[in-house]
């Protein structure tokens, strides 16, 4: 019985990330929904058939996983340890080589750096606050590795999160997610998706573009005295004007 992967088995899973298009899809479904082919297509400028072709393959190389309602064909990214790898492979990757040309793409940008899902927790400049302050607060510890503190269980309370489903649940409790564009840890696991609900739930953030997600005013507001932290710290930073914005 084999139990890992031969050198053949790596290439082929790293040829599978290795086209243009097929790492666009995978990238845009980090925000951990289900989309539609066409939808796909259009985000990666592809004719259909040829989104269809490559998300075939993503979904036989057991990257994706595909449901169908009627004549819609949904995918999504198989479980949240595919997210993982791809927000560590993108970690990794070569900043690109030129700055946005337009305005509008230098504003998505500041805004996926500020905030936005990584599958289904919180990551960008945000959610490395939030991993930073739960463990200032000590909501969570280091000492022996990354784990939920009594005291963590009492301030989950407060929350109105609760954590025995989240013991339950098939996936590490709190773990590490090395953030693209901050490059250091955000809050991953069953209980970092549990917070990003959350926080949804309360209006504290709000969806924006794709993956982006914005702090509302009620969300600075209670975050800060959630976590005991000065509210100016939470804003996102001050647009630059990069010049007239070219079409």
């Amino acid at each position: 019985m084999t139990t890992r992967a031969d050198g053949r088995g790596l290439a082929g899973l790293a040829a599978l990330l290795a086209d243009p298009t097929r790492a666009e899809f995978c990238l845009a479904l980090l925000d951990g929904r289900a989309w539609t082919a066409g939808e796909l297509a259009r985000r990666a400028g592809v004719a259909a058939s040829t989104a269809s072709d490559h998300l075939t393959r993503l979904v036989r190389g057991g990257l994706l996983a595909e449901e169908r309602q009627g004549r819609h064909r949904y995918v999504r990214l198989a479980d949240p340890s595919v997210a993982q790898l791809l927000e560590d492979l993108t970690a990794r990757a070569p900043a690109p080589a030129t700055s946005p040309r337009t305005l509008r793409a230098a504003s998505a940008g500041a805004a996926l750096a500020y905030a936005r899902t990584c599958y289904d927790h919180l990551a960008g400049r945000l959610g490395v606050l939030l991993h930073d302050a739960l463990l200032a607060r000590g909501v969570l510890d280091r000492a022996g590795g990354l784990a939920l503190t009594p005291a963590g269980m009492s301030w989950l309370a407060e929350m109105g999160v609760p954590v025995e489903p989240l013991r339950a649940a098939r996936r590490p409790l709190v773990r590490d997610c090395l953030d693209w564009t901050e490059r250091r840890p955000h809050l991953a696991g069953a209980l970092g998706a549990a917070l990003c609900g959350r926080f949804l739930d309360l209006g504290w953030t709000a969806r924006g573009t794709g993956r982006a997600v914005r702090l509302t005013p009620a969300g600075r507001d209670g975050l800060a005295a959630a976590l005991a932290l000065d509210p100016a710290l939470l804003a996102p930073p001050a647009s630059r004007d990069t010049g007239p914005a070219r079409a």
